[in-house]
């Protein structure tokens, strides 16, 4: 008998139709990030990597693709097999922002399968301390009684800070100048030497110049208070409707199967639930955020009804 077991066993190993199909995930997993490290999307990915290789007894390896926005990375992993073993750290600068500017080699919707939501990331409305303005609503009044003489700063066309204060001043119906840098952090020396007036920009950037008084905090640009920050107005309560949601989540490559699709979230949402993980992400103002792929699908389509208005009325132009 024991030689007839070797035989099947032998057999098995060469005829793939005799194999014993492994459970997902048996093999190493790649988590592609599409910029530098050191953002919200690297802290992350790494973050999360560190965890799933502990409960999977897998590899998983992180890989900072940058370059294009995000697109290198997005189209790498479009194009990588649809098995669940290459996932996109995907923010909606990439799935959203980015190909409602123009051509893109990807389409957000029909190139991936979206595992699911994992962060909000915390963004506030800063000021120069030379700008006479202590709130929102003083910000506006300033900026309807100085059409086009006031400046903020963003790190380029289609930038998360781009979109953000196009809104605004959509909504507001102020003029606002825009002055366009090569990222975000690139807006920061001029921002904080005076040289421009208003920012947007994520928090544990700007916290530590605003405990320093070199820059003066509005208010926070979620539809509601950050819980990090309770005592920090949101923009909506002066201007009501305005909201900015800057999210990240995980999108595998289209064709993914949906069983895989299934593990993959309710392992990536069990994560995310951990108190240490929460830590570690509010250390660096980021809000858990998990939610199912259906519901990552959603917001990915909401953002690209609405955000496609803002580009509409405000003409946003790639460069």
């Amino acid at each position: 008998m024991r030689v007839y077991a070797f035989v099947a066993l032998a057999l098995s190993s060469l005829i793939p139709g005799l194999a014993v199909a492994q459970p997902y995930p048996n093999k190493p997993l790649k988590i592609v990030v599409p910029f530098t490290p050191g953002g919200s999307p690297d802290v992350l990915a790494r973050t999360v990597a560190q965890k799933l290789q502990q409960l999977w007894g897998q590899a998983v390896i992180v890989e900072n693709q940058p370059g294009a926005g995000g697109a290198i990375a997005a189209k790498a992993v479009a194009r990588a097999p649809a098995d669940g073993y290459t996932w996109l750290v995907a923010p909606n600068s990439v799935l959203v922002f980015a190909p409602l500017l123009g051509a893109v080699p990807y389409d957000p919707v029909k190139d991936f399968a979206p595992i699911g939501l994992a962060i909000s990331v915390e963004n506030l409305l800063v000021v120069h301390p030379a700008v006479p303005a202590r709130n929102v609503k003083e910000l506006l009044t300033l900026a309807k009684a100085r059409p086009g003489q006031l400046t903020y700063a963003s790190g380029g066309p289609g930038s998360p800070q781009n979109f953000s204060m196009e809104l605004l001043k959509s909504m507001s119906g102020t003029s606002i100048q825009h002055v366009p840098y090569k990222g975000a952090q690139a807006a920061l020396p001029d921002l904080l030497a005076g040289r421009v007036d208003v920012f947007i920009g994520q928090a544990n950037t700007l916290l530590p110049h605003i405990e320093s008084g070199h820059l003066r905090l509005l208010a926070g640009t979620d539809a509601k208070r950050y819980a990090s920050l309770l005592q920090v107005p949101t923009v909506g309560e002066a201007l009501p409707g305005f909201s900015v949601d800057i999210w990240s989540g995980f999108v595998a490559p289209a064709g993914t199967p949906a069983d895989v699709i299934r593990k993959a979230n309710a392992d990536l949402v069990r994560v995310l639930a951990m108190p240490d993980v929460k830590a570690v992400l509010a250390r660096q103002g980021i809000e858990v955020r998990s939610s199912t792929p259906a519901e990552m699908a959603a917001a990915i389509d909401a953002d690209l009804v609405r955000w496609a208005r803002v580009v509409k009325d405000a003409n946003i132009k790639a460069e």
